[in-house]
């Protein structure tokens, strides 16, 4: 998981500052010291290091002391904002064209996941409502163009491609081509190297002059770490990019390639690739991305997978929120949640993103981890679902056998379900009390 090493760094770095009563200036210089060693070994640029830990200092120093807010919680207010202010200060979206077609051209060294996440890209886009055109530029790559029309068929988009044809003359006739087939956005999946070299450069300087696109969105490998870096900066240098895509966050514990390229060129992070599945993209957003670094979670990001992901039928929402209300939910219910959780990602990165969770890295929570409780549901009887009370013995075995596990595992998940019951008839029981304890008067 991304930044995973830095934050648990940080958070030994703060851990040394609790139950002080005051915040002197060698406090927060030996604090600093430490975040100053996290964030290089997070590899993060070093010049981008030296100055994060000056102004983060200078503030800390200076600053007088907050209502409410301990020592530490004052240091980590103080990281948490200038972390936000160096990965960009609040989310870039993408530009749109005033013109009927907006063009997306994305670039980047070979390897680093264009094509993968042009169609990452037009999935999202297709969401979003936008009509998106995928063209293959990429003559070079060996199977290039047929991998885009691959994951673009998973995705739903339309791909235009012209063979081994000059990439400048198939960019210009696919916008046209887009113009006469109402599509509104196009994305140019373009050449690679494996590493810069002038012909590169000028191709892609040629298809800026053809069709003079709305955004150049360098994409860059997280993994790659420094050398992202160098890489943004030429890129720049010759193209005058105007954001940044990185790719394979999920894989790269340290993250420093996040916290380094927006310091370095001066543009934004757009998206993330969070993922090897296609819908797992996600628009940059600096203060989630801090919050999740200070390990505070991530609630924002949350909420918004749940909604995207999770289809509600109304009419079983309401049926179950009445259950909910009586504390009468079913083994049923307990099966539905547990298929919602799925859709929305690896259980380990889901617990990851709610506060004060960012230690459960240590922790090996298999992908697979709801398949044996679901065996065990689906092995019941629609009766036995509804009323797990009549699960003796027997019944129980019949289940393991089912299921292809054991009494034990079925015991654990009938225990497990019975406890979730008992916190939720406390719960709805100390409300009815709170509503019973305090009326208000209706009128005389």
């Amino acid at each position: 998981m991304a930044f995973e090493g830095l934050t648990q760094r940080l958070q030994q770095a703060f851990g040394k500052m609790r139950g002080k009563g005051s915040l002197t200036e060698e406090d927060v210089k030996l604090v600093m010291r430490e975040v100053r060693m996290a964030l290089l070994e997070a590899d993060v640029n070093y010049k981008v290091v030296k100055d994060f830990v000056r102004r983060a200092t200078e503030r800390c120093v200076g600053q007088e002391a907050v209502t409410g807010l301990s020592t530490q919680q004052q240091v980590i207010k103080v990281v948490n904002e200038e972390l936000t202010q160096l990965m960009g200060g609040s989310h870039a979206r993408l530009v749109f064209s005033s013109s009927p077609v907006t063009v997306f051209m994305l670039c980047g060294l070979q390897g680093a996941g264009k094509t993968t996440m042009s169609a990452k890209l037009a999935g999202w886009l297709k969401k979003d409502g936008k009509r998106p055109l995928l063209v293959g530029c990429d003559i070079y790559r060996p199977a290039a163009i047929k991998q885009l029309q691959v994951v673009a068929g998973q995705v739903g988009v339309p791909v235009f491609e012209r063979g081994t044809q000059d990439p400048v003359l198939t960019a210009k006739e696919a916008v046209e081509y887009a113009r006469a087939h109402q599509h509104d956005v196009v994305i140019l999946d373009t050449a690679g190297r494996l590493h810069i070299d002038e012909q590169l450069m000028q191709e892609l300087a040629r298809i800026c002059e053809a069709v003079h696109p709305t955004e150049i969105l360098l994409t860059i490998d997280a993994m790659t770490g420094q050398d992202a870096v160098n890489v943004a900066h030429t890129f720049n240098d010759k193209l005058e990019i105007t954001g940044v895509i990185l790719t394979k966050l999920d894989g790269d514990t340290r993250g420093g390639a996040a916290l380094s390229v927006r310091a370095v060129t001066g543009k934004p992070i757009k998206f993330a690739g969070t993922g090897e599945k296609l819908g797992d993209i996600e628009p940059f957003h600096p203060e989630r991305m801090a919050s999740r670094i200070l390990g505070m979670g991530d609630v924002m990001t949350l909420l918004e997978k749940a909604q995207e992901n999770i289809e509600i039928d109304e009419a079983q929402a309401g049926d179950m929120a009445k259950r909910l209300k009586n504390a009468e939910l079913t083994l049923d219910d307990f099966l539905t949640q547990m298929q919602q959780i799925k859709k929305m990602g690896p259980l380990s990165g889901i617990l990851k993103m709610l506060p004060g969770m960012s230690q459960i890295g240590d922790i090996d929570i298999p992908d697979d981890a709801m398949k044996k409780p679901e065996a065990i549901i689906r092995s019941m009887t629609p009766r036995e679902r509804r009323h797990p009370e009549i699960l003796n013995a027997s019944r129980r075995r019949r289940i393991a056998a089912g299921s292809g596990t054991t009494v034990q595992d079925v015991n654990a998940l009938i225990r497990q379900f019975d406890e979730m019951k008992k916190q939720m008839k406390m719960v709805t029981n100390q409300s009815r009390g709170k509503r019973g304890r305090f009326r208000f008067p209706m009128g005389r």
